[in-house]
């Protein structure tokens, strides 16, 4: 495994590089839930290819990338679905990818749900130490947590803060409340890097009181499990079994942490402080940190891009005020895609009538920006220089947020379709990590002089 606490550079001299498998490896064994017989065959990938599960069973194969938008909702497990190919409890070998520093691979399984070996992380980890791993001459796609993050749920909370550099830091604090005689109290703290992965988590178990196992196994699951086979807690501790740690519960919770966070697409670094979090506000805060990235990003564009300034725009669009609704184009890619703002402020003339004491921006206003720089972005070839794109149909219209004064419009439009005379554009817009509206914008291409007749 590599070394976490040390700087890692690839061959060409990276620093923090991305990483595979020296080779392949694998794991056999139960699913947890269903008990069928499963290998997961672990493969080398490429520089951005990423973590990507593909069952094998189905014909065809069937590849779901691990990222949060393929998640989907399951009782004390983490899986993901493409389609309707299901891959069941992937949180332990997903945190044994992050602690030894992963970040691209094929997991080929023949089932619909990974080995569960002893319930721990141990038998992932035992497979990748085997062929070893290797550095990549690309550097790491790594996201940092830039502002605070507080979820909570049922009386659980999930926080994340800002970390220097790329520490990932977790505190942990596991509350059974009622049945704190079997499962006490107990807190974890553990840094990815300083801490060493694979001796104080990885081996962590997965744990249920005897009654949830009992539930369970009434509902046809984990019946092929016994109290031996994974962690039962009774009246008097483990049923036919043994700690491995005295706080070895919250020590999995964490174990399970990791591994739910890597849904967000790459190592995270941050502090997070959890209390009692499942899967699903590890969920929820792996949505959070993605739209947090999505929105730095966006916000980046409109401070540094010059591509189009408000003079530059005039020369293009015959709109004048009040009636020209985009300030400034931050990124053009061909004719593919714009970025463009528009700031919004209470001098607006709508405002004085939309509404009087309650400001907002009418709705055709932010679909007219939309069309405005979906006409911007049409603008860029050759075959429509000296022509106007005259809105022709909308389609598929959502206006989900109201805009009011001091918020900044980023607006995206991506070309769906373009010829001579006509063009589809695929328009959004968003205050913040809000999506605000969206909608599809047909146009038809008119010669200028046709346009003002």
């Amino acid at each position: 495994m590599a070394d976490q606490s040390k700087p890692q550079t690839s061959p060409e001299g990276i620093a923090n590089p991305q990483r595979t498998l020296v080779a392949e490896a694998e794991v056999s064994g139960k699913g947890l839930m269903h008990g069928q017989d499963a290998t997961l065959r672990m493969m080398p990938a490429p520089i951005d290819h990423g973590i990507v599960f593909e069952r094998i069973d189905l014909d065809p194969p069937v590849r779901i990338p691990a990222q949060v938008e393929f998640a989907i909702d399951r009782d004390r497990r983490t899986a993901i679905r493409n389609g309707d190919a299901v891959i069941e409890t992937i949180e332990h070998c997903m945190s044994a990818l992050r602690g030894c520093g992963i970040d691209n691979i094929l997991l080929q399984l023949n089932g619909p749900e990974v080995p569960l070996g002893d319930g721990s992380a141990d038998s992932f980890l035992a497979a990748i130490e085997s062929v070893g791993t290797e550095a990549q001459d690309a550097p790491r796609h790594v996201l940092r947590i830039t502002e605070p993050i507080v979820l909570h749920e049922d009386g659980a909370m999930l926080a994340a803060f800002p970390a220097t550099g790329d520490e990932f830091h977790v505190l942990y604090e596991l509350d059974y409340g009622s049945h704190g005689d079997r499962i006490p109290r107990q807190s974890f703290a553990f840094t990815l890097g300083t801490t060493e992965y694979s001796n104080e988590v990885a081996s962590s178990r997965t744990f249920s009181l005897a009654e949830e196992a009992a539930s369970l196994q009434e509902q046809g699951l984990c019946s092929h499990l016994s109290p031996a086979d994974v962690l039962v807690i009774g009246e008097d501790g483990p049923i036919d079994n043994a700690w491995r740690f005295d706080d070895e519960p919250v020590r999995h919770k964490v174990l399970d942490l990791i591994g739910d966070l890597m849904l967000v697409g790459g190592p995270v670094c941050g502090h997070f402080v959890a209390k009692k979090s499942g899967h699903a506000l590890n969920r929820r805060m792996c949505r959070a940190i993605r739209e947090q990235a999505e929105e730095a990003e966006r916000a980046k564009r409109a401070a540094d891009g010059r591509t189009m300034d408000i003079r530059a725009i005039q020369q293009i669009m015959p709109h004048r005020y009040p009636m020209l609704l985009v300030d400034r184009v931050v990124e053009i890619d061909g004719n593919k895609r714009a970025v463009g703002v528009k700031n919004v402020t209470i001098n607006e003339p709508f405002f004085s009538g939309h509404y009087p004491g309650t400001p907002i921006m009418p709705g055709v206003l932010i679909v007219e920006a939309m069309a405005q720089l979906g006409g911007l972005l049409l603008s860029q070839t050759l075959e429509h220089t000296g022509k106007i794109a005259v809105l022709l149909s909308l389609d598929r219209v959502k206006l989900r947020h109201p805009v009011t004064p001091g918020d900044q419009l980023i607006l995206e439009a991506e070309t769906i379709r373009a010829s001579t005379r006509t063009a589809s554009i695929r328009c959004k817009a968003h205050v913040g990590a809000r999506e605000v509206a969206g909608a599809q914008i047909r146009f038809m291409m008119v010669d200028a002089d046709q346009a003002h007749g």
